[in-house]
């Protein structure tokens, strides 16, 4: 990786992080936010490093975002609405943040002659696939969620771009991240329900629903990994763990650790909300194959998050 780096959503969950390894590293980095949802906390230490360097902007300025991006080399483009639940009640937001943000991103990377770019994609693409686990070459079913449309529109131009424009990508299909600095998520809900009543707790669906989940340094260690392992021109690379677990698997863990014993109440079905994959689990023997693989387990992750959410209760409340 040549440096200066750019990173979009820096203020945010994994960029924060990404900020910070990339800094110890010795790397220069040019962190790209508007704050709507990053925090300014998460880049206290970042901001007084002198290889760092804000610029607070809408990826929806794209004169802003082209001389932003002067003197950067690569882009790790990690901002977006990652909204999946309420998707519905805002559908141009997925498509403005989303997809119109990475059209800018890459329309400011080929004004700046900037080649190379990392970009967090989802599992949530996959739909409701019957290929269980999940690989990266899996055939597309129909669309469940808006979030996963404009992520899968989004990898569809870097793509081009790649071919069109001599770009190289690494394009990451990620299982929900858990971690310190997560502020939005099943964990950080239950968290706060159960704060609220220990006695009780409304589980969307029927606690079947099954899913993976990755720690965020586990996450960042894949993606610097698969930057020097994978060459190619496009790289799409499945990140996560080789389990999965159920939503009553989670909340026993959650409530083992605040140690709880709420009724439990289910509002029935096996989907969440509308556009909720019941069951997402992705095939990582790509990345698996070239000696990457994760420290810590699902349980191990989630209790790292729960630490986090405990030690700073200022995070729990930022959404609200």
């Amino acid at each position: 990786m040549l440096d200066p780096i750019i990173i979009t959503g820096c203020a945010g969950f994994i960029g924060s992080n990404l900020v910070d390894r990339l800094l110890a590293q010795g790397h220069h980095v040019i962190g790209i936010d508007n704050f709507s949802t990053g925090q300014r906390r998460f880049l206290e230490r970042a901001l007084v490093h002198p290889n760092f360097r804000l610029i607070e902007l809408d990826l929806l300025d794209a004169e802003g975002l082209k001389q932003a991006f002067a003197g950067g080399q690569m882009v790790f483009h990690f901002a977006a609405n990652a909204d999946v639940r309420f998707g519905v009640d805002h559908p141009q937001k997925d498509l403005q943040q989303n997809t119109i943000a990475t059209f800018n991103v890459l329309e400011a990377m080929r004004a700046r002659g900037i080649k190379d770019i990392a970009f967090s994609s989802t599992g949530s693409i996959y739909g409701e696939t019957d290929i269980i686990p999940t690989p990266e070459n899996a055939p597309f079913p129909i669309q469940t969620s808006l979030y996963g449309a404009s992520k899968l529109a989004c990898e569809g131009m870097i793509q081009a771009y790649c071919e069109g424009f001599g770009f190289k990508s690494w394009i990451f299909r990620l299982v929900s991240i858990l971690g310190e600095r997560y502020t939005h998520g099943h964990v950080l809900d239950f968290y706060k329900k159960l704060s609220a009543n220990p006695d009780e707790l409304l589980v969307l669906g029927n606690g079947g629903q099954k899913k993976s989940y990755l720690y965020v340094q586990d996450c960042l260690d894949a993606m610097c990994w698969s930057i020097e392992k994978f060459t190619q021109k496009v790289n799409v690379i499945n990140l996560g763990t080789k389990e999965y677990c159920q939503v009553n698997d989670s909340i026993g863990w959650i409530t083992g650790h605040m140690n709880l014993k709420p009724k439990l109440t289910y509002s029935g079905g096996e989907h969440g909300w509308i556009g909720d994959n019941p069951f997402i689990f992705l095939d990582t023997a790509k990345i698996n194959q070239t000696g990457w693989h994760p420290k810590l387990t699902i349980q191990e992750a989630i209790i790292k998050t729960l630490v986090f959410l405990e030690d700073n209760c200022w995070a729990v409340e930022i959404r609200g």
